[in-house]
């Protein structure tokens, strides 16, 4: 009896292998529904997180933010307008086209989702009934107005540079962000585990494209585009 691809046993979400460890994180890294002035009272690296963080001290309130570049202790950083200095957070609509931003909002309240890698950083290109930003990618994308984001850059750069020099530190460093370091091809497996697997030489020996409605334990490969609606539109005409 074959075994689940890693796919599918990551898909369950029941092990602990495939989940990242809650005990090693600090809480939740989002924008908080907060208007004011705090005081960053630290600045520490965090696993599971490239960039590190920063903990900053409202009035009764604690709150956790990915830390920007050049953001210090004692540092005091707002929630809200008008103060445009980096590492204050305040809505889109409100900076003004070429600052520097990370950690937006897809959806005005969600806590950011967009630019939170070390490093990072995307550039408000436009303003009007959506702002436009270029992602770090290059992409540009139209954001709601009432969508917050950080002012400056996300610190940590350079990260990459900074060899592991053993396969050992990156297994551990892939652990903390629930990421699975090895991956074993599936022509190398045997065929009760994939469907690539066995023959007398490593090759697939089937069309490696599948359809869009393969069933979990065949849909492995090239994946085919599901078809385009209009596609189907044209053919019901």
């Amino acid at each position: 009896m074959g075994k689940n691809l890693p796919g599918q046993r990551r898909g369950r979400g029941t092990s602990p292998t495939y989940r990242s460890p809650s005990h090693r994180h600090p809480g939740p890294v989002v924008h908080p529904h907060l208007r004011g002035t705090g005081v960053v009272t630290a600045i520490f690296q965090a696993p599971g997180h490239t960039a590190p963080l920063a903990r900053v001290r409202f009035d009764g309130h604690e709150v956790l933010m990915i830390a920007c570049d050049g953001l210090s202790v004692g540092q005091p950083v707002t929630h809200g307008p008008p103060n445009l200095d980096r590492g204050n957070t305040m809505a889109l609509r409100e900076i003004p086209e070429g600052t520097l931003v990370y950690n937006l909002e897809a959806m005005p309240g969600d806590g950011g989702r967009f630019v939170r890698a070390a490093g990072t950083q995307a550039v408000v290109v436009s303003q009007g009934d959506r702002t436009v930003v270029q992602l770090p990618s290059g992409q540009f994308r139209s954001f709601h107005p009432d969508c917050r984001a950080t002012i400056g850059a996300v610190a940590g750069a350079g990260r990459g540079d900074k060899p592991f020099t053993k396969a050992g530190k990156k297994w551990f460093s892939f652990q903390s962000f629930s990421k699975p370091y090895f991956k074993v091809r599936g022509v190398a497996m045997n065929p009760v585990d994939h469907p690539h697997g066995g023959g007398s030489h490593q090759h697939v020996g089937k069309p490696s494209t599948v359809g869009f409605d393969a069933p979990p334990g065949r849909k492995v490969g090239r994946m085919s585009p599901k078809p385009k609606r209009l596609k189907e539109k044209r053919r019901r005409r």
